[in-house]
């Protein structure tokens, strides 16, 4: 399986890029998995819903520019689908059993993504309620993606 993790901005916290490295050489045994940076677009503090939007399209067109054809994606999303970790597993399973090996995660900037990236999606899903810096977002996905391939194996992890 190909796993993409699609996310606005360049990561700079180094306790977040250890997690993310630990749990990436972690995931080498079974899948694929790339983290794709596109740039964020510079944006003053207080902005319209206009420049809001022209924010989002522009961040936008780069988040699908890195998406093939063959990508079934997920996108980060408040209002999307909450799944425990056993039912993501198996989510990721029966998409691999459907032929569908090639997954990609977006995570949007801090405005959230394009109404253009949401259409492009096949699936939205929710880590909670609560508001995450989407830095944070990378390391939680990660180690979740890598929990639901142990849970698939039936190998041991932590409840």
């Amino acid at each position: 399986m190909k796993i993409k993790i699609i996310t606005v901005g360049k990561l700079k916290e180094k306790y977040l890029v250890q997690g993310i490295n630990e749990y990436m050489k972690r995931l080498k045994s079974y899948a694929k998995v790339e983290i794709i940076e596109v740039a964020d677009e510079k944006a003053p503090e207080n902005l319209s819903d206009l420049e809001m939007i022209q924010v989002k399209g522009k961040e936008g067109e780069r988040i699908l520019a890195k998406i093939s054809d063959q990508d079934h994606v997920f996108v980060l999303a408040i209002n999307g689908k909450q799944f425990s970790s056993e039912e993501f597993s198996k989510e990721i399973e029966q998409l691999g059993i459907n032929g569908k090996s090639q997954l990609a995660f977006v995570i949007g900037g801090s405005l959230g993504l394009s109404d253009e990236v949401l259409k492009r999606s096949q699936q939205q899903m929710s880590f909670g309620k609560l508001t995450y810096p989407h830095q944070l977002m990378r390391l939680v996905l990660v180690e979740q993606i890598y929990r639901g391939f142990r849970i698939m194996r039936g190998e041991p992890y932590h409840k």
